[in-house]
Formats: structure tokens, sequence, C-alpha cells
């Protein structure tokens, strides 16, 4: 990326540049026959049309199975790929055999796709199968129209692998069959063996690939995308989800801040119910708005004619609220825009397939930009990292609202306000870094998936890529 400065405006004005990167594998990292057909090259010197041989299948781990683990993920997409990445890591320590999971059917989305629907479960089975075993289904003894009843629980949160040997393990010698009902962050960021560590990352980065009909359709996004130049991936969380869920209502109506309270109180596991909006925001804790987004583009230095791809559901608001992003950069896209409505059409009503696709975008763009930080925001980030430190802002929110609202006041000039914003955004790039260590408070502290340290380097240590130490940790 290069940032050079130009005059004109009464004042200093930075542009910034952002030079094409190099090829990509968005999903399967290395492994080009996993690709479409058509394979990118993101450096726009060719298109690969013929698929290498798929490498022969790995030895299949020879061990005694003590159970079945059968798991139902719960959330959005990327909430789920992390459980998952999580519950074959437990699978392994406890030397089980893995059910392939079942994808959350309930939520706020009401998405009806199974796994299959999504990743590519045969190869999700066969890149794994020298680590655990994994089955399609519980073998017939163990169903229920027989019968049999499961186990269900949660397992804790945040827990080490000294739960998992302790407390679960010798549940199997009773129970053949346990259904963990809940797995979102059901293991800890830190403080795990090594091994487990990269085993999360090798699901995560290799075996879960996903369908080959979204792997076209996403690839084909980036193409569109590319051949128009630079991009940046802004992933606005501005939807109703993220806003009833937060509370946050900042700019909306009084009709529509209503409407939100209405929809936190229907779902029952939104607990925290009264909300004051305005407190959360001036925390940080609130979504930028489509408008906030805008200026903190421009003081960024992006130019008016920077291609924006929108990766979100609908737009809480929908184009009334995105009338000031589209003004101030014109060449604002969604994946609606870029593809006919017959390519969209298999994946409508499936919130979690869409997703997909704008991850892929966003793996792949020159600069991904989250507006909150939610599983999407940071396990792209983490795939990033994964890419070669690909840049990634991570807003400060917190210091954004107080600059915002001291430019909106008329306090800070505009050029105050954008030497600001990227002087507070400078290291905050997706640079090489270590997870910040919290102890006791692990919700607080860095999250593995959006800084998978263990997983960048070659070797059992960091210290050449991230400095010499331990791992940053606040008492």
């Amino acid at each position: 990326m290069e940032v050079r400065s130009e005059g004109g405006g009464g004042g200093l004005q930075q542009v910034i540049k952002c030079d094409k990167l190099p090829t990509a594998q968005l999903v399967a990292v290395g492994e080009l026959w996993q690709q479409p057909r058509r394979v990118l090259n993101l450096t726009n010197v060719s298109i690969h049309e013929k698929v290498q041989s798929p490498p022969p299948l790995v030895l299949p781990r020879n061990y005694i199975s003590n159970g079945f683990l059968k798991v139902s993920c719960n959330g959005g997409l990327n909430q789920m790929r992390a459980a998952i990445c999580d519950m074959v890591a437990v699978a392994r320590l406890l030397n089980l055999t893995l059910v392939v999971p079942e994808l959350d059917k309930t939520s706020f989305w009401a998405d009806p796709s199974d796994f299959d629907d999504i990743f590519d479960v045969q190869h999700f089975i066969d890149s794994l199968r020298d680590e655990v075993r994994i089955v399609r289904r519980l073998p017939k003894r163990f169903n229920r129209k027989y019968g049999y009843q499961p186990l269900q629980m949660p397992p804790v949160s945040w827990s080490k692998e000294e739960y998992y040997l302790q407390k679960i393990l010798p549940l199997f010698s009773k129970h053949k069959v346990i259904h963990f009902n809940r797995t979102d962050t059901r293991l800890a960021n830190n403080g795990m063996p090594l091994d487990l560590q990269k085993l999360r990352c090798r699901v995560n980065f290799r075996a879960l690939k996903f369908t080959p009909e979204i792997e076209a359709l996403g690839s084909k996004l980036v193409q569109i995308l590319q051949s128009k130049g630079p991009f940046v991936a802004l992933h606005l969380r501005y939807e109703m989800d993220m806003l009833a869920f937060s509370g946050c209502t900042h700019g909306c109506t009084q009709e529509e801040a209503e409407e939100l309270k209405r929809l936190r109180y229907a779902f029952p596991w939104w607990r925290e119910k009264e909300i004051v909006s305005e407190d959360k925001r001036l925390q940080g804790l609130c979504p930028l708005t489509p408008e906030e987004a805008a200026l903190v583009l421009q003081a960024l230095g992006f130019a008016e004619d920077m291609q924006i791809y929108i990766a979100s559901g609908e737009i809480y608001g929908s184009q009334r609220r995105l009338a000031a992003l589209r003004t101030a950069f014109p060449r604002l896209v969604k994946k609606e825009m870029l593809l006919e409505p017959e390519e969209l059409q298999q994946f409508q009503n499936h919130s979690s397939q869409m997703a997909a696709l704008d991850f892929m975008v966003s793996t792949a763009s020159n600069v991904f930009i989250p507006t909150y930080d939610g599983n999407m925001a940071r396990l792209v980030e983490g795939h990033r990292r994964y890419l070669g430190f690909k840049k990634t802002i991570q807003l400060d929110r917190k210091k954004l609202i107080d600059l915002l609202d001291l430019h909106q006041n008329g306090t800070l000039s505009w050029d105050e306000f954008s030497v600001s914003v990227r002087l507070t955004h400078e290291k905050r790039m997706g640079q090489p870094t270590r997870r910040t260590v919290i102890a006791d408070k692990p919700k607080e502290e860095d999250y593995f998936y959006s800084n998978p340290q263990e997983c960048l380097c070659a070797g059992t240590s960091c210290d050449d890529l991230l400095g010499s130490g331990n791992m940053t940790t606040i008492q």
C-alpha cells in the first residue's frame, strides 16, 4: 500500500493507493487442486485452466475410540466455524469419534442449511483422518428411535485440556455418546498444547473448505472486483440482528428504535434487556453507523474512486442509511449488484451460505475493515494474518466515537480529525503481534482465531516474527 499526499482543498489530503496482492488460496491454503476449475491469480497474470490432481489420502490414525461426540453448533457461520475447529481438537484430545456437526437452525437467521450445504463434507472427513475419526451419522444402535438417550450437556466455556480430560472423558465410561448442545467458545484462547492449537488452525485453514458451488461463485465475485482494480471489503455490521442484540440505535428513528427493542425482547437468549444506546456507543460497544463509516474511510485517506465492497446482509434502513456512504464512495457495491439474480437464487434465505461468499471476498480484498469485532471480523482477520498479514484495519471504536463527535460539533477541524484517525490506527493494520492474555478474563483477551500466532511460524517459537518474550500479559 502506498500513501501519498496531495494538496488541494485548503489542506493536506492523504490518498491511499492499494497495490494488487499475490494469489491467495481463499480457504484451503496452499492446495490449488481444491479450488474451482477457474482459479484466479490475484496478480492478474493468468488464470489456471488445469487443476492439479489431488494428493493421495493420508493414512487414517489408528486408535481405540472412547465414544462418539455429537455436537450442535450455535450462532452464525463464523461462530459455528470456530466451534467446529474446537470440537475437532476436543475429539482428538479425548480419542473420540466425531459425528459431522449439526448447524444452528433456530437462531435469529433461521438458516436451514446443513453442514454439507456449506462445507465439502467428504473433504472435511478425509483431510483430518490422520488426526480424528469422523462419521456422517451415529450408528443406528445409538439412534433415539431405538431408545438410546445420549447425555446432553454444554461444556464449560473457555476450558483448557484439563477440564476435558478430568471432567468430560470419564463420562464416556457410562455414556457412549455425549451431545454437546452448545459449542461456542468452549476452548481457551491460551495455555493450550501447541499440537492442539495447530490442529485448530489446520481445521480452519485447510479442512473447512466451502462447497464447489460456493467457491465457484465466491471466486467469480473476487474476479469481477479485481478486474476493476483494488478494492476494500467493508464489513458493515449495521444489520437488524446486531442492532437489536446490542441495543445500539444511534441514527435510527424513534419507530426504528422501538422495533429493535421489541425484537430484542422477543429472543430470550438476548438477556440484557434495558440498554442505554448512547452509553454503549460512547464505550465503543456499538457498530459504526454507515454515516460514521463514510467519515472514517475518508479520514483514513481512501480516495473517492476506491471500490468499496459491502460485506454484510441487509443494512438496517436500507438505501436511506447508505446514502452518505454512497455519496462519499460512488463505487460502492454489494454481491447483489455484481451477480445476476439467478446466480444468487440458490443461496437466498440461507444466511450462512451468503455469509460464506462475503467471507471469501473479504479474505481476498486488498484491505479489510470491520466496523464491529464480531465473529466474522475476527475469523477473517485471522485468515488474512495466515495469508501473509494482509492489511486489516482494526478500528478503535471508542476513540473514533470521541473524534467523530468532536468533529461533528465543530470542535475538531477536518484536517485535525483526519490526522488523529490515521495516528490512532497506524499500529492497528494487522501487523504481526502477540495475543494479549488477561488472567482470569478470557472474554477480554485477544481471540485465538483472530491471531493464531502458533500457526504463523514454521517452528515452535514465533520469536523471529513477533519478538522475544512471552505473550503480552495483563494482570
